[in-house]
């Protein structure tokens, strides 16, 4: 942690005087001459700040204030304040209502309650760092598990779908099939869930903003959420505008706001009932309210609803399922965007409605129910490709090999990087599908030397990992992967990937 007490007191002898004081109490400090000297200091690191009153004039209250501002969230940073004796000055009652974690101290201040103050304040500091610490590792462990959670999910995954091509016509299977699908999908959701808490407090999320289709979008959060609804013969009716309606978005992030939202109103909507999703254009800006003949909301839960891990309750009073981030993560994805998320209900068993208003590049307000496309699937045909699967766990590489061979493609098996590399130059594959977590030559060393390869620059290399970072996202692409894709995988996806190995330029351009 940063221990050194950051001195300011541009007049008189308060500044070397007390820099003294602190050197006798082996204490470590630094006089700051100017404002300047003072931000620049604090900006390498600050364990407290010790001013005088007279200092917070010109500037200097500002300054500290700033600072005090753009602290992060563990940091309270402390600031002590000599004073002049029997004195209320506007000055001083300013800086108690702006400065946060200040202590005053009338001069003249006995050295003995000065050094008292200034160890109990990097006491307190040190606390802070610790926070800081646990909530590093914290992030740590969840990125973590997310990463050790996705890779079981993998090979769950294909091996239902390669039961299910063993026996299409086997009733019992389809419905063991249906079962797996559903708990994975819900699964694979808590774990992105999780792992986007912790890039959003790490600030590691980056929005990829391109052209975005509203139709596209509700399209896409119609597939997540259809079969919920369905479960539970809840009617979603959609409302969305007749023409077009383009945003300046990252795709994902608003599938995601609106997805977690319809999906919490399915959850607490009873059996039989209703959820209506509408959507306008208004001063260049989409608002789209997702109304829910659902339990409702207490007054009181209007304002926490929001909040992060906040286990909602339901009527007869019991805790819901789920993590409580999901609204947390949509209206935080909604701001990153410059939009916002705000909630209304009448009351318990009144039902909620959720209002969502996002910037848009270019719609018209005419405004008329649309529906919404059917989700395509992919076919079957592989096309005689040959597709090399590369994996240290055994069970994914051979199921999802499997799973390959069953849609018509020519698959080969392998444990390793080096027996990947050694494989690609025995038989050049069209397709290399790598795991990146592998011990020994990892998937990216792995991926540059089957690029190395005499005529490997049209293969098509796949990264299929748990992680799904950005910066392991960018590794792999200076790796030379064409694409990146983060467990568990649906299957459809690489068949479509597979496809666009026919126009090499296509594939350039998408990297």
């Amino acid at each position: 942690m940063e221990t050194r007490i950051l001195i300011y007191a541009p007049t008189g002898q308060d500044g070397p005087l007390a820099a003294r004081v602190l050197a006798l109490a082996k204490l470590d400090s630094h006089v700051c001459a100017t404002l300047a000297e003072l931000e620049q200091q604090a900006a390498a690191g600050v364990g407290a700040v010790l001013t005088v009153e007279e200092a917070l004039t010109d500037g200097g209250y500002q300054l500290l204030h700033a600072m005090v501002a753009r602290q992060p969230d563990w940091s309270d940073l402390p600031i002590l304040l000599l004073t002049h004796h029997g004195a209320d000055s506007p000055v001083v009652r300013k800086a108690v209502a702006g400065l946060g974690n200040l202590t005053l101290l009338e001069r003249p201040v006995r050295t003995l309650a000065l050094i008292a103050a200034l160890q109990a304040t990097l006491r307190a500091r040190h606390k802070q760092y610790q926070v800081r610490e646990a909530a590093r590792r914290k992030d740590e462990f969840l990125a973590s598990l997310g990463h050790e959670l996705r890779n079981p999910l993998a090979p769950i995954r294909t091996s239902v779908s390669l039961l299910t091509h063993m026996y299409p016509d086997a009733a019992p299977v389809a419905r063991i099939r249906d079962v797996v699908e559903r708990q994975v999908r819900l699964l694979t959701r808590l774990v992105d869930d999780l792992l986007d808490v912790a890039r959003i407090t790490r600030g590691k999320i980056k929005l990829q903003r391109q052209l975005v289709s509203l139709q596209a979008v509700m399209n896409h959060v119609n597939e997540l959420c259809v079969q919920a609804a369905t479960a539970k013969r809840i009617h979603v009716a959609w409302q969305l505008p007749l023409t077009e309606v383009m945003l300046h978005a990252d795709y994902a992030r608003i599938v995601q706001i609106f997805a977690n939202i319809l999906s919490n109103a399915i959850k607490f909507t009873p059996q039989g009932g209703q959820v209506l999703v509408r959507a306008h254009v208004a001063d260049r800006v989409l608002v789209v309210s997702l109304r829910d003949s659902g339990i409702g909301l207490e007054p009181e839960a209007l304002s926490r609803i929001f909040t992060m891990f906040e286990q909602s309750t339901t009527v007869a009073g019991q805790f819901t399922s789920g993590l409580g981030i999901g609204l947390t993560l949509a209206r935080q994805f909604a701001e990153m965007h410059g939009g916002s998320v705000d909630v209304t209900s009448e009351g318990v068993g009144k039902g909620s409605e959720f209002t969502v208003r996002l910037p848009v590049v270019h719609a018209s307000d005419e405004r008329a129910p649309r529906p919404l496309a059917a989700p395509a699937h992919s076919g079957g045909a592989g096309q005689q490709r040959q597709v090399l699967v590369v994996d240290d766990n055994h069970d994914a590489a051979d199921t999802l090999a499997a799973l390959l061979a069953a849609e018509g493609f020519h698959t080969r098996a392998v444990y390793g990087g080096e027996e990947a590399v050694a494989a690609a130059a025995h038989a050049r594959p069209d397709i290399v599908i790598l795991d990146l977590g592998m011990p020994g030559m990892d998937g990216y060393d792995a991926a540059r030397a089957i690029r190395q390869q005499p005529g490997a620059a049209d293969i098509l290399l796949i990264a299929l990992t748990g992680w799904g970072q950005s910066d392991a996202r960018r590794r792999t692409l200076d790796a030379g992967f064409d694409h990146h894709l983060v467990k568990p995988v649906d299957l459809e996806q690489i068949i479509a990937l597979a496809r666009t190995r026919d126009d090499r330029t296509q594939v350039q351009a998408a990297r």
